[in-house]
């Protein structure tokens, strides 16, 4: 059984990947009208952090599944 090291830290697997996640993720609050800024985000409320971090990941799942499936574009 693989263990996991990750301790809850929030670190991206593949480490070149955090700035290309970083701006995902300021596109998207941006597209969805979420002041999110760089650093301490913690006047924002929990609707408004989980609007972006699901919608990151509605996105992610429909790109690896069009990749899946040969299709490409949106």
């Amino acid at each position: 059984m693989a263990s996991n090291n990750n301790s809850g830290s929030n670190r991206a697997e593949v480490p070149q990947a955090r700035e290309a996640l970083n701006r995902f993720k300021m596109e998207v609050a941006n597209e969805l009208g979420v002041p999110l800024k760089q650093g301490y985000n913690g006047d924002l409320t929990s609707k408004q952090n989980g609007s972006v971090g699901g919608e990151m990941v509605k996105r992610m799942i429909r790109s690896q599944e069009q990749s899946m499936s040969g299709q490409s574009g949106q």
